[in-house]
């Protein structure tokens, strides 16, 4: 079973979440349904989505996200990726590069550059997370901690059990390094592409943003301040803003 958020109106638009998860809570999500009908499936181990131990490899998470958009009956969404989300993203584009014809990718994962190589975020315990991930480190720590009572022990041992789900899920395209070759694949995406970054990311700053512009013919970078690389967070209403440029 897999469990798919949904709400809105507007144009289908296909979302696929980060390592971090997404709820139906979630601000973004929020945001994104007051201009466009949201179907946001959670992958295996993540919310009530079941496990799956079939999907290893980075072909085997492109086919399942391409098996469920099937499933919703959508053709040819809006789709749209955060960070290992993006990654999917990207390489749905370019395996079926006639089946996706707008695509926004906020600031993906799945390259790797040497010259500036991503933070280990499997080796790092929750304190260090917002000061990689947020351009605001104190209110990100808020964010993030935001109705955890961490002195509720069956709180507790939910939590770590639902985080090691889904980061055993995760780090399955993302440990050690996210580089499945992707940027071997760039050039066969043919859709209008936007990718949105924050000008603060740590995670993935930058020079990352400028290597998938160069490896995907006609995209457009947008570059928000004052965001990091959860600026689907951060700046939503700058993200909404310019996704705009996708019409």
């Amino acid at each position: 079973m897999v469990d798919v958020l949904r709400g809105g109106n507007g144009p289908d638009l296909f979302f696929l979440h980060g390592a971090g998860g997404v709820t139906a809570e979630d601000p973004f999500l929020t945001a994104l349904a007051q201009k466009y009908r949201v179907h946001a499936p959670l992958l295996p181990g993540y919310g009530a989505s079941d496990e799956c131990e079939s999907i290893r490899t980075m072909l085997d998470f492109t086919l399942h996200s391409y098996d469920v958009l099937d499933a919703l009956g959508l053709r040819k969404p809006i789709v749209v990726g955060h960070s290992m989300g993006g990654m999917m993203a990207a390489e749905m584009a370019a395996i079926a590069p006639h089946d996706i014809d707008r695509l926004c990718l906020l600031c993906p994962a799945g390259l790797w550059l040497d010259e500036y190589p991503m933070p280990d975020i499997f080796s790092m315990v929750p304190y260090e997370l917002p000061a990689v991930l947020f351009h605001d480190v104190e209110a990100g720590a808020a964010m993030m901690t935001a109705g955890a009572d961490f002195s509720d022990l069956t709180f507790l041992q939910n939590f770590l059990v639902q985080n090691a789900r889904q980061l055993g899920m995760a780090g399955k395209i993302l440990f050690p390094i996210a580089d499945r070759g992707l940027s071997e694949r760039l050039y066969r995406i043919q859709a209008k592409t936007l990718l949105v970054w924050g000008a603060s990311d740590r995670l993935t700053p930058l020079p990352y943003g400028e290597a998938f512009k160069k490896g995907i013919a006609g995209s457009e970078l947008i570059v928000i301040e004052k965001a990091g690389h959860m600026l689907p967070l951060e700046q939503t209403d700058s993200v909404i803003q310019a996704m705009g440029k996708l019409k």
